[in-house]
């Protein structure tokens, strides 16, 4: 990308005013995005981002500058502007730079750049015929395909310089049901850290098929009851509630300024014993996996919470500072214009003993969310409100009829206190999640879990 010499000079010229750390984070990303509706392409972008991110520490001060001028004078003039921000402290030395040679945990069969927009397309249409086809009440369906090809190098004034290529590569299909008046919408959108393999290897008729049911199941749906019940919550991307509402407040980021309610708790019991969490970059192909972090640190199997005891955060470097910790290969960002923190990759709830069949059985009355949609939740506190796409009423221990406008509504800290069922058909969900370093492709994960009792918002008395 760019000559070592030349970021050694860069890295030697961020220290120039009294900083002890200067890194260089070079980005080279290709993407492509299609969108189909109405059965035709309606839209297709394709686009090449180019940029250096600059980092400089001065103990507990970070100045974070980018540019897309690569010459050598415009990458040093940056450099200097943003050391012109230290004042004092101790000149760091610069390490020689030695290239680390990383094994790459990702089978990438097809490079997305090298498939014409035609092959696209016609999966694309595929997807879309098979949720039309599903039910006449089928009115729209969006089909959103998108790949991305990301180039980084990662060099330090530590002595660290790697590289790496990250693929990714997302099928996301919504379908509309209409009747009268009523209008639902159904949702489903795999993704993996994978080649255009995936998107041809995907189960269409699953995924299409499951957005159209999702839209007319939901179509003539009971208004959901209110009140306080207990909550089956079902795998994949059910594990979003813990996510949010406890994820991010197990990231440094949050920690480090004692903005969450798990900060300086390490061997606390924070959940019953059937729950283990774990945040791991490692899992091969998976949407939120990585090689190495933002940071060039190589991703892990970060266990947060092993049998209900808080056993660790997810740390980046300059946070680690704060905390007097070691980076956990956590660290991440959206692209070269966002200055990097510790992030969530693949974040799941373990697997339990139980069976879904046995969880079900054992409700005599209560809700269950089969499908999560999107939800708000405040990361200082863990209080979150979270809609559920597609829920159905749980009585004498089976699954009885549909409901719809349920919201769950509680704290992530207190919720997961109260789990007292997890089963063992453990499932990722794809997704975007969006912080101060942007907006990153993470996985959400549990088995079915049951919540003993959660708070239930709906249109309906019961």
């Amino acid at each position: 990308m760019i000559k070592q010499s030349v970021i050694e000079n860069v890295l030697e010229a961020a220290l120039s005013t009294g900083g002890d750390f200067s890194e260089v984070f070079i980005e080279d990303k290709f993407a492509n995005e299609l969108t189909l509706q109405s059965g035709k392409i309606e839209q297709s972008i394709s686009g090449r981002d180019f940029g250096i991110g600059i980092r400089i520490f001065s103990g507990l001060q970070s100045i974070y500058t980018y540019t897309n001028d690569f010459s050598e004078e415009g990458l040093l003039a940056a450099a200097k502007r943003a050391a012109l921000a230290i004042k004092g402290g101790t000149t760091g030395t610069i390490q020689p730079l030695k290239k680390e040679i990383i094994t790459p945990i990702h089978n990438i069969i097809i490079l997305p750049n090298s498939v014409e927009h035609a092959r696209k397309a016609t999966i694309m249409r595929q997807a879309n015929d098979i949720a039309r086809n599903y039910d006449e009440r089928i009115s729209q369906v969006k089909v959103r395909y998108l790949d991305e090809e990301q180039h980084v190098l990662i060099a330090n004034s530590e002595g660290k310089f790697v590289e790496d290529t990250r693929i990714h590569s997302r099928l996301a299909l919504q379908a509309t049901a209409s009747e009268g008046k009523e209008m639902q919408t159904g949702f489903y959108g795999p993704g993996a850290h994978a080649g255009f393999e995936f998107i041809e290897n995907l189960n269409l008729e699953h995924y299409a098929g499951e957005a159209a049911r999702i839209a007319v199941t939901m179509l003539h749906a009971d208004e959901c009851p209110s009140g306080k019940f207990p909550v089956i919550i079902d795998n994949e991307f059910g594990g979003v509630i813990f996510h949010e509402a406890c994820g991010h407040g197990l990231e440094a980021t949050a920690v480090a300024k004692n903005n969450s309610v798990f900060a300086n708790r390490i061997g606390e019991k924070v959940a019953p014993d059937i729950v283990t969490y774990i945040d791991d970059g490692t899992l091969p192909n998976e949407w939120g996996s990585l090689n190495i972090d933002d940071e060039g640190e190589k991703t892990r199997k970060n266990i947060l919470i092993e049998n209900g005891i808080l056993k660790g955060y997810m740390i980046d470097k300059f946070n680690a500072r704060r905390m007097n910790a070691e980076p956990t290969g956590s660290s991440r960002r959206q692209s070269y214009r966002f200055n990097p923190t510790s992030r969530m990759t693949n974040t799941y709830i373990a697997p339990g003993t139980s069976t879904p069949e046995e969880i079900i059985a054992a409700t005599e009355y209560g809700i269950y969310a089969k499908y999560m949609g999107g939800g708000q939740v405040n990361p200082s506190t863990g209080d979150y409100n979270f809609a559920v796409m597609e829920a159905y009423i749980v009585k004498d221990g089976k699954i009885d009829r549909p409901v719809r406008g349920a919201t769950l509504i509680g704290n992530g800290a207190k919720t997961l206190q109260l789990v007292d069922r997890v089963s063992n058909n453990l499932a990722h969900g794809a997704g975007m999640c969006g912080s101060i370093s942007g907006s990153l492709p993470v996985n959400v994960g549990q088995p079915m879990i049951r919540v003993s009792e959660m708070t239930v918002g709906g249109t309906k008395g019961e």
